[in-house]
């Protein structure tokens, strides 16, 4: 948030700037550092929703990205993101789903480089990518950011890997930032996710706007964020995972369902 106010005051007065420096403290100081890692249950999925297993085989999917992507907040593995998509993809394909997680929390666009080198070791077939929050925090510009992203997606679908990008979510909702901070914080997170759609016309991969969902933080935080206020809990992953599963669905070729969204329900 400290990179948000000096990036953003530009011809403000002195009070100004030192009320936004204030703000990005109390900010911090309101949601901390996390403490713990985000869990992980990388392993392989079954159509009767049972898993993690340890068995090859099957659809493989990869999650990129930053804490959203990894799931920090989520009360137990069940519900995190990657988790949950997981069982939804395989129950819709019929087939056992390989779930890795290369998402690390604390990424930015620029560390999604590292993440995707490993998974071209072995590419997975599909892939979900989440990532934008803490590049409002950092001083790179927007456009970079964007094409950031665009260069490590265009380099999966070169390996055959079909992608799903969530854009960066609208900070907007985040309330232990303080006005006129998170104002601030608002109009960056959403010009980011516009530029990364832009970046992303032609890539081949499908965008899914997480902006889509900002109503419904705004709305209903003590239901959708975790403690710290700042990472969604299981429940606001849930609500994530409900408008990526039909794209992702999509992008691995899982056609002939009766269902009308055109995939199976997230649990």
């Amino acid at each position: 948030m400290a990179a948000v106010a000096v990036g953003s005051v530009g011809g403000l007065s002195g009070a100004a700037y030192t009320l936004l420096q204030s703000q990005s403290r109390q900010a911090r100081s309101i949601i901390g550092a996390p403490r713990d890692l985000p869990f992980n249950a990388d392993g392989t999925y079954l159509p009767d929703g049972t898993g993690p297993i340890a068995a090859s085989g099957g659809l493989t999917f990869g999650v990129f990205g930053d804490s959203s992507a990894a799931g920090l907040g989520a009360e137990a593995p069940d519900w995190l993101p990657g988790v949950q998509l997981a069982r939804g993809l395989a129950e819709e394909a019929g087939l056992p789903v390989q779930l890795t997680t290369y998402a690390i929390s604390g990424s930015r666009s620029s560390d999604l480089g590292r993440q995707v080198d490993r998974a071209l070791i072995a590419p997975p077939r599909v892939a979900l990518v989440m990532v934008g929050g803490n590049d409002v925090t950092a001083r790179r510009g927007v456009a970079e950011c964007a094409e950031l992203l665009a260069e490590q997606v265009r380099r999966l679908v070169a390996a055959g890997t079909s992608v799903v990008v969530g854009t960066c979510p609208d900070l907007g909702s985040v309330r232990p930032i303080p006005q006129p901070l998170r104002s601030l914080a608002q109009r960056w997170s959403l010009a980011l996710g516009r530029a990364q759609a832009r970046a992303l016309v032609g890539s081949g991969a499908a965008v899914v706007p997480l902006t889509l969902l900002s109503r419904h933080f705004a709305t209903r935080p003590d239901e959708l964020f975790s403690t710290d206020r700042f990472h969604p809990n299981g429940a606001g992953y849930a609500l994530a995972a409900g408008v990526i599963l039909a794209p992702l669905c999509a992008a691995a070729g899982l056609w002939g369902s009766a269902r009308p969204a055109g995939c199976a329900t997230v649990r």
